[in-house]
């Protein structure tokens, strides 16, 4: 199966939608001979940072000699990103030939009555097969929704869960309390492992050390607040944990310390685990981590950043990074969220600090909401708000306002556009 046929046949797969439970990828993975047994995780689970956490964790394991794999959603510049060893894409002929063996492994499936596994299923189950055939020392694997019933928590052979800021999310399939949704997340806790989870509040702490003393586990809380001698930058920020000074890291906004916590805390328990990781290992691969679409820097004149902040949460850690990075500036933003999404209190957030807002609707997806509907929220809380249905001509007008102004061009919102912001930036520069 050449690429091109197997992503066809994986946009057929696409319109199953969501299913949440483990059933069928079980049966996925017992026709494909159970690859996820041979391999070891680390499990991150939570609302906001999984992916940059995921980050600084396998980059840091990378330069210190092992082999690691890498499982993230959703992408943003590629589809193979979501699948990597050491921070390689898989190829488009592995794809094809992975596609291929599961394709056949659904139509046994069909033929004793199963029903056809989601998308993602699809996808986390090709990611097995690869980090085997990859000889993967470890993978790093973010969960795609909530905890227990997501696809990804169908393995066994963990060592590390890994839980970040829990916040509502998904209300409509993980509930609307904070206990609710940390109970979901806490899900992917087994028996007598390490969990290291970011400092919650209350309610959230509660739920999920409660699941750690069920399941006869060890619990690391990463307190961020422990964190001393901040420097914030765009580009580079300093931190210093414990008698760790001076860590050096290159992922904007203010949230990265809190992040970056958690992540050394990973380090930590790594190490106790029995992983030789140096201390100019660990300083290396937090300085190397690179993790696109928070709060990046895609140009500098006039400057263009994109930020993920698509939930309440991370609007208001956008906000704070504003303030902190952007103070004084005109700042001109490109929005772009799902229906289903809180998106009222994002822009709540976030507008009150832009000069204008152009909204956008995300490409390709049916739950992005219109671009005209989100205007009409969006001029609640900024006094210049226009809907546009060509993201190109967005980025191109925003960064010839900004480079008029001496401004700045910041998107935000659902990730899923953020890609098409950079080759719209990029197609600028040419």
């Amino acid at each position: 199966m050449t690429y091109e046929e197997a992503r066809s046949y994986l946009d057929y797969i696409n319109r199953t939608g969501i299913v949440l439970g483990l059933e069928s990828m079980e049966h996925l993975l017992e026709e494909l001979g159970n690859p996820q047994n041979r391999l070891k995780f680390i499990h991150i689970a939570g609302t906001n940072g999984k992916g940059s956490v995921l980050a600084y964790v396998s980059t840091t394991l990378k330069e210190a000699g092992y082999r690691v794999g890498r499982y993230i959603s959703p992408t943003l510049f590629s589809y193979r990103e979501r699948i990597q060893v050491n921070e390689e894409y898989i190829s488009r002929e592995a794809v094809g030939s992975y596609v291929e063996k599961i394709k056949l492994a659904i139509g046994r499936m069909q033929e004793k009555g199963m029903s056809v596994p989601t998308i993602f299923e699809v996808e986390t189950a090709m990611a097995f097969l690869h980090f085997v055939d990859q000889n993967c020392d470890i993978v790093v694997l973010e969960t795609g929704m909530g905890g227990d019933t997501d696809a990804t928590n169908v393995i066994r052979t963990t060592i590390m869960e890994v839980i970040v800021s829990i916040s509502k999310d998904h209300t409509a399939f993980l509930g609307n309390t904070l206990a609710e949704i940390a109970g979901h997340k806490a899900g992917i806790i087994k028996p007598e492992t390490v969990v290291v989870s970011a400092r919650q509040v209350p309610e959230a702490m509660d739920v999920i050390e409660e699941k750690v003393r069920q399941c006869g586990a060890s619990l690391k809380v990463a307190d961020w607040e422990q964190a001393e001698e901040i420097t914030y930058g765009l580009e580079e920020q300093k931190f210093s944990f414990g008698s760790d000074r001076d860590i050096c890291i290159h992922l904007g906004g203010s949230y990265q310390i809190k992040n970056a916590v958690i992540a050394l805390n990973c380090i930590y328990a790594l190490r106790e685990l029995g992983y030789q990781i140096s201390d100019a290992q660990m300083r290396a691969g937090f300085a190397k981590t690179c993790w696109n679409g928070r709060f990046t820097v895609l140009q500098r004149d006039p400057m263009v950043i994109i930020d993920g902040a698509h939930n309440p949460d991370g609007a208001a850690e956008l906000e704070k990074s504003i303030l902190q990075c952007l103070q004084g500036k005109q700042i001109y933003g490109i929005c772009g969220v799902f229906k289903d999404k809180e998106y009222d209190k994002v822009l709540h957030a976030i507008l009150p600090h832009m000069k204008e807002v152009t909204t956008i609707q995300t490409p390709g997806n049916p739950r992005a909401l219109p671009a005209e509907e989100l205007a009409e929220a969006a001029q609640k809380y900024c006094p210049q708000v226009h809907a546009e249905k060509d993201i190109a001509k967005a980025v191109q007008a925003a960064i010839q306002k900004a480079g008029e102004k001496d401004g700045v061009v910041l998107a935000f919102g659902s990730l899923s556009f953020l890609g098409e912001i950079r080759k719209a930036v990029k197609h600028t520069q040419e």
